[in-house]
């Protein structure tokens, strides 16, 4: 091992880590020499001196993407007059027919060809409701594109140009070798500047944003700024490892925390892109995250792996025999750890393929063969307000609720007919720390209905300070479980 001994002087002081990268480089030993280093430097510890060359191969398959979208006015916009204007009176009789009636909101974003006839990946949310796309080449020429398929979820689309010549394209490596530490380069058009090169390393994978199912993104502490989304983030051997698709910021611009989509994820998807349309796998189940409340609460026996919090009514796990409360352990052989591990899996199965599903449950291990049906897209709905009058028996969970009648049922149209709906959660209450919002319907306390006040009064009553409370909440189309610690009774309570 070659050690480097720095001479303790105020000069080799001022130099610091750089002066150490010189000495490094200069005490090299030759190729062919004996000292027992390797003549070519080890895979992954290259030096990195500078990404000039991989800039300049790069650069050509990335492409500035300008959209227009045109928003429709009924001419209602108010005039650049007070009342009382002397000039009000003018302009309303002779200019009033002139004030535009639509105007034209324009953005811009980045992209890379993937295909030499004009196929660019990008993002969905630069190219979607637009009513004209723009592409630039790197040698200034420009072409209309058309979207030739996108997905909402994963934040993808694919965009097509015709090109008078063959297109220079990026080649896509494998997400999963990236490791936290390496170094990548972005390119993209930030604030329209045009092609800006920024380098990095991974600061972390796997994170997750605004509670998408598909998300398990890269984090990079590139320089990530508006303008830049759907460009590439490269690795050192010039690989697009990574689409750039947001940022973290509190004022716009980029503070070192940007976020890509794992190229692996538009790989999969690249072919369903090409045809117009993604279509996922369904399995027919909702999942959360094993806590250790909720295992000691339902008994659970397995050590990794997603709870089944809801079952869908005649969906490809409710026909095989799988119920709620299993925990999945395995899908198709795959193992499940975390609920970020499932959603993936299971979009990413053939439909019609009959998948090897392995749960745990009390009576032990189970595996079902399920038939993976199509994912149906739906808008969801936004759950009205309601206004019902509150128990104030209930203040010691921090929430207040109604008890739900056939007629408050119809008036509200709730999928239910029974149980209580949750009309108000308190701050920093054992209901808002369990995660419980208004519009929560409890249909289970302890894995044994409840329906009414009385009933969940009298079961309160057995327990004490610190009790965790199991509860079966039914949100929008869903179900999960919840649990709830209580904190001590009121002195006034106390008997």
């Amino acid at each position: 091992m070659l050690r480097l001994v720095l001479p303790k002087t105020p000069r080799a002081r001022r130099l610091g880590p750089p002066f150490l990268v010189v000495l490094v480089l200069l005490c090299a030993p030759e190729a062919g020499t004996t000292s027992g280093l390797p003549a070519q430097p080890a895979a992954g510890n290259t030096v990195v001196v500078s990404f000039s060359q991989l800039v300049e191969a790069s650069t050509p398959a990335v492409v500035n993407i300008y959209t227009v979208r045109v928003i429709k006015s009924d001419g209602s916009r108010p005039l650049p007059f007070g009342p009382g204007d002397p000039f009000r009176d003018f302009f309303e009789r002779y200019f009033r027919d002139q004030m535009p009636k639509d105007f034209e909101q324009q953005s811009l974003g980045t992209g890379f060809v993937v295909d030499t006839e004009g196929l660019i990946l990008t993002n969905n949310h630069v190219v979607e409701q637009t009513d004209a796309i723009k592409v630039r080449l790197f040698d200034d020429s420009e072409y209309p594109a058309q979207i030739v398929g996108k997905d909402p979820k994963t934040d993808l689309a694919l965009i097509r140009i015709q090109p008078q010549l063959p297109l220079t394209t990026l080649p896509l490596g494998d997400s999963d070798l990236v490791k936290v530490g390496d170094w990548v380069v972005a390119i993209g058009n930030p604030f329209g500047l045009g092609n800006t090169v920024t380098a990095g390393i991974v600061s972390a994978k796997y994170r997750e944003l605004g509670g998408g199912a598909y998300g398990n993104l890269i984090q990079t502490d590139t320089s990530i700024n508006p303008g830049n989304s759907g460009g590439p983030l490269l690795n050192t051997e010039g690989q697009v490892i990574g689409i750039n698709t947001g940022l973290f910021s509190e004022g716009g611009g980029s503070v070192g925390i940007g976020f890509a989509i794992p190229i692996n994820t538009a790989k999969e998807l690249l072919p369903q892109l090409k045809e117009g349309r993604v279509v996922r796998g369904w399995l027919g189940v909702m999942i959360q995250k094993i806590t250790p409340e909720l295992k000691e609460k339902l008994g659970l026996r397995a050590e990794r792996g997603v709870l089944i919090s809801d079952v869908a009514a005649g969906g490809p796990a409710d026909e095989t025999g799988i119920r709620r409360g299993d925990v999945i352990v395995t899908f198709d052989g795959k193992p499940i750890r975390s609920p970020k591990d499932l959603p993936p899996l299971v979009a990413a199965a053939s439909v019609g393929k009959s998948v090897p599903v392995e749960v745990m449950r009390k009576e032990g291990r189970v595996v079902f063969q399920v038939t993976i049906q199509e994912l149906q897209e739906e808008e969801q709905e936004t759950t009205p307000s309601r206004q019902v009058t509150a128990d104030p028996a209930t203040t010691r969970l921090g929430m207040r609720l109604q008890e739900i009648t056939p007629e408050i049922s119809r008036q509200y149209d709730l999928p239910v007919i029974s149980g209580m709906i949750v009309t108000e959660v308190e701050n920093n209450t054992p209901a808002a720390d369990a995660g419980i919002v208004p519009g929560d319907i409890i249909v289970e306390m302890d894995q044994r209905p409840v329906n009414d006040l009385f009933t969940l009064r009298k079961r309160l009553q057995i327990y004490r300070d610190g009790g965790i409370l199991l509860l079966l909440v039914h949100r929008e189309v869903y179900t999960l479980y919840v649990t709830l610690t209580l904190p001590p009774l009121p002195p006034a309570a106390v008997r």
